[in-house]
């Protein structure tokens, strides 16, 4: 066997964040910032994640992370280490020299919040599968995948961020329900706005689980305002005007939510940069989990997006130059 090379593009949720949670449909693209995993022939078990500070790890007879190994590299590779199981268990295969690559979703030592485990997991999961011989379809490779990386989050996450990495373009997902791919219109344009250092989704949707169970009725009421709006999605995307009184809309319910949580959802900086775009004819919001994730600001396309990048670039935000609606994994 030859080596074999796999990558899977990062995401961006767009709208219907917290609320995919519960059966509404979110709006996500994948981007153009890859996860490149290579997986070759070896005479043991040997990972290299240099983006992590992994070099040269030997794992057991079966791929399994060493015995000796500390918490907190553990820790850090749980994902890997959920993936290969999962491989194992489908297809057998080994021994494997892995290489993961995932520094494009990091900037100046900070995550950018562009979902790299996502991305990890659905390259993984590909590079591992054809190396064993195992032929995945989409739906195969996403079933895989996702397992995975909802092992590795303890239960959480929707599998969006899977799906986008796995489908890529732009789609409607609703868990449970196979993605729809979307086209994204030519006089919309979005683009992402680094808001802080990075931030923790498990952390963030643990606290508003927590509110949900000390404040049920007032979750709910959030909940119920996120999901409506969330369920617009789709048609509104056809029409700009429509979609950008939508994009505010979100960003505002999501925001009570968060005064009511108190999970750190929108930060003061995502308020700040709200005024900035709406001053320059656009509309800003969080994306995914929020935090200190990058943010987004839309826009009509041409010269009112020029302005809004200057706008915001006079505030001291910086954009992160991606491309929307990317391909998704392959190998």
């Amino acid at each position: 066997m030859t080596s074999v090379t796999s990558s899977a593009p990062g995401k961006l949720f767009l709208l219907g964040e917290y609320a995919v949670l519960h059966g509404a449909p979110a709006l996500l693209a994948a981007v153009d910032r890859r996860v490149t995993v290579t997986v070759a022939p070896g005479r043991s078990w040997r990972l290299h994640a240099p983006s992590i500070g992994i070099h040269h790890l030997d794992l057991d007879d079966e791929g399994r992370l060493p015995a000796t190994l500390d918490a907190q590299t553990r820790s850090t590779l749980r994902l890997f280490d959920a993936v290969r199981a999962v491989l194992k268990a489908r297809a057998g295969g080994g021994p494997f020299e892995i290489s993961i690559d995932s520094a494009d979703f990091s900037r100046d030592g900070h995550k950018l919040g562009l979902g790299s485990s996502a991305a990890v997991a659905s390259a993984l999961t590909a590079g591992l599968a054809e190396a064993s011989g195992l032929q995945l379809d989409p739906e195969a490779l996403f079933t895989l995948a996702q397992s995975a990386h909802r092992a590795a989050q303890n239960g959480t996450g929707s599998g969006g961020d899977v799906a986008a990495s796995v489908y890529g373009g732009v789609l409607s997902y609703t868990v449970g329900s196979p993605p729809v791919p979307l086209n994204w219109p030519n006089d919309l344009t979005v683009m992402a706005v680094v808001t802080g250092e990075g931030s923790v989704t498990t952390d963030l949707v643990g606290r508003v689980n927590d509110f949900a169970a000390q404040r049920p009725a007032q979750h709910e009421q959030d909940l119920a305002r996120l999901i409506r709006l969330a369920h617009q999605a789709q048609s509104a995307l056809t029409e700009r005007a429509t979609f950008l009184r939508l994009v505010d809309d979100y960003f505002v319910a999501l925001a009570l939510l968060d005064d009511h949580a108190e999970a750190g959802i929108v930060t003061e900086r995502h308020r700040e940069l709200r005024v900035v775009a709406e001053r320059a004819g656009g509309v800003f919001k969080t994306s995914g989990a929020g935090g200190g994730d990058v943010g987004l600001a839309f826009s009509t396309s041409g010269e009112p997006a020029e302005r809004l990048a200057a706008a915001l670039a006079d505030a001291g935000a910086s954009v992160v130059a991606l491309e929307f609606g990317v391909a998704g994994a392959r190998s």
